[in-house]
C-alpha cells in the first residue's frame, strides 16, 4: 500500500518526537516543551494567546505548559504594559543554557534521520517540504480570510 504524503509527514513527526523525548528524558523537557521554548526564543514578549495559535494548542493547554516551565524557572510571565489583563512570556537565562545544551541532541537526531542522504538530497528534501508547508499555510490563510 502506498502511503500518502500527509501520513508520511505525520508519522515522521511522531517518530521524531518519540526519539527526541527518549533522548531528553533526563532533562525533563519534552518535544512539545522544546517546541514551545524554541518558538518563544523567536518571539520573546509574545502573549499566551498568539503563542497558543502558533504552536496549535488550546490556550488552556498552553497555560498549563507555561505553568510547568515557570515552575522549572525556564519561562517568566511579565505584565503586558499595553494590557493589564495580559501577560507576555520571556525565556529565563536558565532556558538559554538549556537550549544550548540540548542543541547537540537535536542535531544528532537530525543527522540520524538524514543518514544516507547526500547534501544535495537533504537540500532538495528541505526545499520540497518547505514548499508543501507554504502551500498548506497559504490555503489555511485563504480559508481564514473567506470565513472572516
Amino acid at each position: 500500500m502506498s502511503e500518502t504524503i500527509g501520513f508520511l509527514l505525520n508519522d515522521t513527526a511522531r517518530l521524531f518526537r518519540r526519539s527526541f523525548n527518549a533522548r531528553t528524558r533526563d532533562s525533563g523537557i519534552t518535544a512539545l516543551q522544546w517546541r514551545l521554548i524554541t518558538y518563544l526564543k523567536r518571539h520573546e514578549g509574545i502573549r499566551q494567546g498568539p503563542l497558543a495559535e502558533l504552536i496549535e494548542v488550546e490556550p488552556i493547554t498552553l497555560s498549563r505548559m507555561v505553568d510547568r516551565l515557570v515552575e522549572a524557572e525556564l519561562v517568566e510571565r511579565r505584565a503586558d504594559p499595553a494590557d493589564r489583563r495580559a501577560w507576555q512570556l520571556y525565556l529565563t537565562p536558565r532556558a538559554g543554557e538549556l537550549l544550548g545544551g540540548m542543541r547537540p541532541i537535536a542535531d544528532a537526531l537530525t543527522a540520524e534521520a538524514m543518514e544516507g542522504l547526500s547534501p544535495a538530497e537533504i537540500d532538495q528534501l528541505l526545499g520540497l517540504v518547505e514548499r508543501v508547508r507554504a502551500n498548506l499555510s497559504r490555503r489555511i490563510c485563504q480559508k481564514e480570510k473567506e470565513t472572516a
